[in-house]
């Protein structure tokens, strides 16, 4: 048996397909994925490596809306990847365990305005019925994740890199289930995410070395991310949160293989489950296992880290500034601004 499919038939721990291509996703799918993400550069980059089957369709699109924008153009192509990956995976969605959801994130260029966040996250969810809206974890994005979660949406709180933000996006996403409760409505179809992404925490500490000239034993760094994502994980099972953990952004096999056992959720790139499947790590359970004191001391010369693995580590005013958050979102605008000009190039061409 292949090591993801053994994982999910013999834990709780789940796994989702990191795109919305059709290709990988039927992969997935087949080897035990219950859902699967995407965001604008996502789609950019399913769309350019598979431009021969898009092609048609993007032209099509463009000439029968002939006074739509470039960013028109882009968001009705994401629309449609990710109304043809929630078909995808209807067969296998059930609202109450949350299974079989496609998530599908807000503009990019929203981060600073919960209205905008909210009122777009809405409406996805009339696109299909299994879909999950991600949500950046800014100051404004916790705003909207409580009110999202208020008007009914499944969110996918995502740009989390830390305890604090985790913590901030279970609580918010409570007071709006709290906000349901008092006025009757029913919680049970709503099964929030909360994605940590994990290997971008090692990415920024590899930044920061670099930058700051710190003396660290590198191996510790490779533990970044999961000392992060277990402490959040610990927390949120003493708390019991509604919110589920959700792994992302794989580094190395840590990423996965830390966390096989624990009740969370993986998001794997279709590359990495390849390798995952493929290799000779022993599917058994490691949740319980934590980060040895030796790599967390090492950590710890890191203010960055100090701030990412304490839960009181950050307000979420403080959000908006933290590094990781800011590299992100300049990296997720530059993928945007791509997909712009990848739509420019079939819009207006010589």
């Amino acid at each position: 048996m292949e090591k993801l499919l053994e994982m999910t038939k013999q834990y709780a721990t789940q796994y989702w397909n990191d795109s919305c291509s059709m290709k990988e996703l039927a992969y997935a799918i087949k080897r035990g994925a219950t859902g699967a993400t995407s965001n604008p550069v996502i789609v950019k980059n399913v769309v350019k490596a598979e431009l021969d089957d898009y092609k048609g369709y993007i032209n099509t699109l463009i000439k029968s809306n002939s006074t739509a924008s470039e960013d028109d153009i882009v968001w009705m192509i994401i629309e449609k990847l990710t109304i043809d990956a929630a078909r995808l995976l209807e067969p296998i969605f059930d609202s109450a365990k949350g299974t079989g959801r496609i998530s599908v994130q807000t503009h990019p260029k929203y981060f600073n305005n919960a209205e905008k966040m909210v009122e777009q996250a809405i409406y996805f969810t009339t696109l299909a019925k299994n879909i999950q809206v991600k949500v950046p974890v800014t100051s404004a994005g916790i705003k909207a994740i409580e009110e999202a979660t208020y008007r009914g949406v499944n969110i996918n709180a995502t740009i989390s890199y830390s305890v604090a933000q985790a913590i901030a996006v279970a609580e918010a996403v409570e007071r709006g289930l709290k906000r349901r409760e008092t006025e009757g409505l029913a919680n049970s179809s709503i099964t929030p995410v909360c994605t940590l992404m994990i290997g971008r925490v090692d990415d920024w500490l590899k930044l920061v070395v670099s930058r700051d000239k710190i003396v660290v034993d590198p191996e510790a760094i490779e533990y970044a991310g999961v000392a992060v994502m277990k402490k959040a994980y610990s927390i949120y099972k003493q708390r019991d949160y509604k919110t589920k953990l959700l792994g992302a952004a794989f580094r190395n096999h840590h990423h996965w293989s830390a966390f096989i056992g624990g009740d969370l959720i993986m998001t794997m790139p279709h590359e990495w489950q390849k390798l995952f499947n493929d290799s000779d790590i022993e599917v058994k359970s490691r949740i319980d296992e934590q980060v040895q004191e030796k790599h967390l001391n090492q950590l710890k010369k890191f203010p960055d880290f100090i701030k990412a693995y304490d839960e009181n580590g950050m307000k979420a005013e403080e959000f908006d500034t933290y590094g990781m958050v800011n590299l992100n979102f300049r990296q997720f605008l530059t993928g945007y601004d791509e997909f712009i000009g990848l739509v420019r190039s079939f819009m207006i061409t010589y």
